[in-house]
C-alpha cells in the first residue's frame, strides 16, 4: 500500500470517527498511528496496553508508558507515534457532553484494576456505538468515573523545537544523557555562552536548560524500564544519576510515584 493510499484511507477513518455526534466510537485498528496531524470534535481516550506511544501536540512529545491512557481534549492538534509495532494501543473517542474540568484538560494517567478491565472489554466492541446500542451505557460508564480514578497525572513530557541552533543541542543532549551533562559543558561544545544558551532554552522551549535535562532522564528512563531488563541502579547510571537516592527523589517529583512502584505497575 503506497503512503498516499495510507494517508487517504487515514482521512476517510478521521471522518467516520465524527459522523455521528452523540456515538461514541472505538478503534482497535493499528490506525490512529498512521493518522497524519488531526483533530476531532469527540474527546479520545488512547490506552497504551504494552510497550511505549508517543503523542505529538502543541509543541510538545508526550511520553505513555504501557498501563497508562491519554486524554486528549476535542478540537487539539495532535498525531501518535510508536518505534514498535508490538505496542498495543486501544482508542475511544467520546462526545463531551460535560464541561467538567477535567475533560478540558490533556493528562497522561495510570491505569488501575477496574479502569484496566473495562478497556479490555471495549475488544467486543468496534467502530460506532450509538445511543441504542446496548453497551452504550458500559462506555458512558467507562467515560463517566475517568475524573474519580485519574488523580495522578504523569509529567512525562518534552518540549520540542525547530530552532535551528537548538535541535542539534537536544539530539546530543539526548545521545549523551548518561554522561555528566550541565549548562558549561554544553555551551563549550557549541560555541556559545552560558547566558546564551539559557535564554535560548527559556524562549523556544518556555523552561529551563536544567529543567529540559530533568524532563529527558526521566523520559529516559521510562523507556528504559518499559524496553529492556535493566535493574532500576543501572537504569539510574544510564540516565546521568550517580545515586539511586537522587533518581528516585527526581521520578519521584515528576511522577509522584517510586521508581520500583513505576516498574511494578507497568509490569
Amino acid at each position: 500500500m503506497s503512503q498516499v493510499e495510507v494517508v487517504r484511507n487515514s482521512e476517510e477513518y478521521l471522518q467516520y470517527i465524527d459522523a455521528t455526534p452523540d456515538a461514541i466510537f472505538v478503534l482497535h485498528e493499528k490506525l490512529e498511528r498512521r493518522f497524519p496531524v488531526h483533530q476531532h470534535t469527540k474527546g479520545q481516550l488512547t490506552y497504551v496496553d504494552g510497550g511505549i506511544a508517543y503523542v505529538h501536540v502543541q509543541g510538545k512529545i508526550l511520553v505513555i508508558p504501557a498501563r497508562h491512557y491519554i486524554w486528549i481534549p476535542p478540537g487539539l492538534l495532535h498525531f501518535l507515534t510508536v518505534r514498535s509495532s508490538a505496542t498495543a494501543i486501544r482508542t475511544v473517542y467520546f462526545e463531551l457532553d460535560t464541561e467538567e474540568v477535567f475533560y478540558q484538560q490533556m493528562g497522561i494517567y495510570p491505569v488501575d484494576t477496574l479502569l484496566l478491565e473495562m478497556l479490555l472489554f471495549t475488544e467486543h466492541f468496534e467502530w460506532e456505538i450509538g445511543k441504542t446500542n446496548k453497551y452504550y451505557p458500559f462506555l458512558k460508564a467507562l467515560f463517566n468515573i475517568l475524573p474519580e480514578i485519574s488523580n495522578n497525572h504523569l509529567h512525562t513530557v518534552l518540549p520540542v523545537t525547530r530552532n535551528e541552533r537548538l535541535v542539534p543541542i537536544l539530539k546530543y543532549m539526548e545521545a549523551h544523557v548518561g554522561e555528566e551533562i550541565s549548562l558549561t559543558r554544553i555551551s563549550k561544545e557549541f560555541s556559545l555562552s552560558e547566558r546564551t544558551l539559557s535564554r535560548i532554552f527559556q524562549a523556544e522551549l518556555s523552561i529551563s536548560f536544567l529543567q529540559y535535562l530533568k524532563q529527558l532522564r526521566m523520559v529516559k528512563a521510562v523507556e528504559l524500564m518499559l524496553q529492556t531488563e535493566l535493574t532500576l541502579s543501572e537504569i539510574a547510571y544510564r540516565t546521568g544519576y550517580q545515586s539511586i537516592a537522587a533518581f528516585s527523589n527526581t521520578f519521584y517529583q515528576l511522577t509522584n510515584m517510586r521508581p520500583s512502584q513505576f516498574a511494578h505497575s507497568i509490569k
